[in-house]
């Protein structure tokens, strides 16, 4: 029976690269390299390193788990595990490091593996909106601020927005990653005082052996800013998804009804009412999101561990990095098959386009007027006043500036087209989609 949702209703790829066993592996990775600087520097033998690294591929994790039970320390009880396996060789084990130059180190190389295979998922959701907003570049709609119809705009729009802020988020992480691959062999409080004046030889001999960083100065961790970052940032990524599958939700609604999601022909929408067709895969989307923010809050309370460390980022940090990534995984495979998916009713766009009887061309209208010589200020109000009037006699607005002889009846005719009005739009979605 799993207890967390994310080990296996929103289980992905990612679930293998955070598991514990994964985790365990890569202490022993970080416990070979060390094994290795050594041997480099001398200190034990020079055979000790490969028979270490032999020993780590017949730990098995039941083993390490028998051991803990005993001694009540993760860490340890692979290190008794290696130990024992390596035989003579055990006693060079972890000689000279603490638990968190292992466990960080090997932090830095599992958020390694996650962030590039969130990358590789946040690509693919890329492409999908690159290619809606190519698609639609020309599928004119009613645009909305504050909840209101404002002029006309286009899909290709929307997912052109939503591709380049996409593509900040896959900058941000590409970023803190190369932030995060920093690892640490400096002792309990920073110092390497169990190496000697070898410390810092050791360190980067380790982390070279790694393909990390070497932390310039720390103290018992690696500084919790780093993890911070990446986990702000995946929190920035699920905001963004959000945001995406929110406005999906408000297109589905039965008054707009402009896009759906997929919904397959044995789907069940609801218990009760046989007719319902509710976005839920949306929902999920929208509910997710808001998971990754409250764990970028904790990792951020994180930072300011107290002297040269305390405990207290550890326990939540067993669950936030896991679910984080797991969740922003989720979120970007479920978001990238229901764009894949998405239906577009075109005769509910238009209708929602002529929703309020020529009202959203009063802009224009009012651009129009100053042109023949009318003051912008002037203009405003008249176009003000008769709209009002016009919303209040459910008359179209072109009909009141043909009345008032504003404008012809042909010249209104051609003002009043809609699909005529969105600017620059089909270059702004062909510019922005280039990269």
């Amino acid at each position: 029976m799993s207890i967390s949702p994310f080990e296996e209703r929103y289980k992905t790829e990612m679930n293998a690269i955070l598991d514990d066993w994964t985790k365990i592996r890569k202490w022993m990775i970080v416990e070979v390299a060390l094994a290795k600087a050594h041997a480099s520097m001398g200190t034990i033998p020079k055979d000790a390193p490969a028979k270490i690294e032999g020993a780590s591929k017949r730990v098995r994790k039941e083993q390490v788990d028998e051991i803990e039970e005993k001694i009540h320390h993760d860490l340890m009880a692979m290190v008794s595990a290696l130990s024992d396996e390596a035989g003579e060789s055990g006693k060079y084990v972890h000689l000279g490091a603490t638990s968190y130059d292992i466990e960080d180190t090997a932090t830095a190389l599992i958020f390694i593996d996650a962030l590039s295979l969130i990358d590789k998922h946040l690509a693919s959701l890329d492409n999908v909106l690159k290619k809606l907003a190519i698609d639609h570049k020309s599928l004119v709609c009613i645009g909305r601020t504050h909840g209101q119809h404002a002029v006309p705009t286009t899909y290709g729009m929307k997912f052109a927005l939503y591709h380049q802020e996409l593509s900040r988020c896959r900058m941000r992480l590409s970023q803190a990653k190369e932030r995060i691959a920093v690892g640490k062999m400096s002792g309990a409080v920073g110092t390497m005082a169990t190496f000697g004046k070898d410390g810092p030889k050791i360190q980067r001999l380790v982390m070279k052996e790694l393909g990390l960083e070497a932390a310039k100065v720390t103290n018992q961790v690696i500084q919790r800013d780093r993890h911070a970052e990446v986990l702000c940032d995946l929190a920035l990524c699920a905001a963004m998804m959000e945001k995406v599958a929110k406005e999906l939700r408000n297109l589905q609604r039965t008054e707009i009804a402009e896009v759906y999601e997929s919904f397959s022909s044995k789907q069940v929408g609801s218990s009760t009412m046989p007719h319902k067709r509710n976005p839920h895969k949306s929902e999920r989307v929208c509910s997710l999101a808001r998971l990754a923010r409250g764990n970028a809050l904790t990792a951020i309370e994180n930072i300011a561990l107290e002297h040269e460390r305390d405990l207290t980022n550890s326990a939540n940090e067993r669950a936030i990095f896991a679910e984080s990534f797991i969740c922003v995984d989720y979120m970007a495979l479920e978001l990238t098959k229901i764009l894949s998916g998405l239906q577009f009713y075109p005769s509910n766009i238009k209708k929602n386009l002529e929703l309020t009887n020529g009202l959203i061309m009063a802009e224009r209208l009012m651009i129009r007027l100053t042109e023949k010589g009318m003051g912008r200020q002037e203009a405003h109000e008249l176009v003000r006043t008769i709209s009002q009037e016009a919303f209040e006699n459910r008359r179209h607005l072109k009909d009141i500036v043909v009345e008032r002889k504003l404008l012809d009846k042909n010249e209104a005719e051609a003002l009043f087209d809609y699909s005529t009005y969105i600017g620059s739009a089909v270059k702004i979605v062909e510019e922005a989609v280039k990269d």
